[in-house]
């Protein structure tokens, strides 16, 4: 809108017609603090708060993997958390929701133990990567990193396990200018061991020409089945299995990264790249078209960065077969999982290791290092499974 010319006269009485107005709107629009108290302006988050803001979530996230823990680690008197207090802090009410939601990784803990698994001792530590502050709320963006270690883990058995889980946390000052920590959200996949909430899943997903496309039978998670020994010497599994745990939480920049492109995130390209690694070779085409399968910088089709799409090319390839129960998959064969049971698969791991009859799953979204098939089927025990010899 223009500006108009008044005259000094009828300028001076705007002016201090708006002053006025300004006074008593100030008055209307100040916090509802308690008459009298101390009110100071929008706090200020310099490095010192920044960094308590980090030791705060290194103990909120620490206090959830102890509970996953056996020994004197997982049996404090108190939570790590309670020990913050004055500047920055954990919120009642957050605390609250903290202590009645600890049920879910003991009951986990219990159901591990229960399958033969169980962890002597965790270390946690976080990374605070951008903090984004307006008035009185803060915004804060951290990432997660855990392991695990494995008790009395015997001969070849894996000794750790690990995970890197992206969180974004809310602090809110108070009218002193307190910091209070009042709400952690998971940013990916939420499928980390010690997560508290559920998984994402991918709006279901059909093929192009409706009945093509064999529907991969369902895996069961019953410990002890028969085995079923790889024979096949096509594939250098070891390679696989040598390329997911390099990269499992170091992306290779020769590929691009899909978390943050919704649910799914880049779990199935990981795994296209795994197979890649130990012989598995293009069949160039179409990107829409699932039965070819290529993926590089520049490009890839639909079946190496899909769930779905890929386990299609797999079984309309040959390239893999189904087993029966998922306890008899073997180092570089492939596990997908459907959280809601809608028909729609979620996610991709690859196998890369094997002891006591035990497979240990690398994948990405969480970024995560050989986790129990057993740990999956305790936190997840009424999703469908689905195991593929490669």
């Amino acid at each position: 809108m223009k500006s108009r010319k008044l005259s000094r006269t009828r300028r001076r009485a705007t002016i201090l017609t708006a002053a006025a107005a300004s006074v008593v709107a100030g008055v209307a629009l100040l916090p509802n603090w308690s008459a009298g108290a101390a009110v100071v302006d929008d706090p200020t988050v310099d490095a010192k708060t920044k960094a308590t803001f980090q030791k705060l979530a290194d103990a909120f996230f620490t206090d959830r993997t102890d509970a996953l823990v056996d020994g004197a680690q997982s049996k404090r008197d108190k939570p790590l958390t309670a020990g913050f207090s004055g500047h920055v802090k954990l919120s009642s009410g957050l605390s609250r929701t903290e202590d009645s939601a600890r049920d879910t990784p003991e009951g986990r803990k219990d159901k591990l133990a229960s399958l033969g698994e169980e962890y002597s001792k965790a270390n946690t530590a976080v990374t605070l990567n951008a903090t984004r502050v307006e008035g009185r709320r803060a915004t804060v963006a951290v990432t997660e990193t855990t392991t695990l270690t494995y008790a009395q883990a015997r001969g070849n058995e894996p000794r750790t396990t690990g995970f890197q889980a992206g969180h974004e946390l809310t602090f809110k000052a108070d009218r002193h200018g307190n910091w209070q920590l009042t709400d952690v959200k998971d940013t990916d996949s939420g499928l980390a061991v010690n997560t508290l909430s559920k998984p994402a899943v991918k709006a279901p997903t059909t093929a192009d020409d409706g009945d093509t496309m064999p529907n991969a039978p369902r895996a069961a998670t019953t410990r002890n089945p028969v085995a079923v020994p790889k024979t096949g010497t096509t594939y250098d599994y070891k390679a696989m299995a040598a390329y997911a745990e390099k990269y499992w939480n170091v992306y290779n920049k020769d590929y691009p990264d899909f978390n943050g492109h919704g649910a799914g995130g880049d779990c199935t390209n990981f795994v296209s790249q795994s197979l890649k690694a130990g012989g598995w070779k293009h069949v160039p085409g179409y990107v829409y078209d699932y039965t070819k399968w290529f993926g590089t910088a520049d490009i890839q089709s639909d079946s190496f960065v899909g769930v779905n799409e890929w386990s299609w090319f797999a079984q309309n390839s040959k390239r893999t077969k189904p087993l029966a129960n998922v306890y008899q998959l073997e180092v570089g064969d492939v596990l997908q999982m459907d959280f809601d049971r809608d028909g729609s698969k979620d996610h991709t791991m690859i196998v890369t290791a094997k002891s006591g009859g035990v497979p240990y799953v690398t994948y990405h979204s969480n970024n995560t290092f050989r986790r129990s098939v057993a740990s999956l089927i305790a936190s997840y025990p009424t999703a469908y499974y689905y195991a593929y010899r490669t």
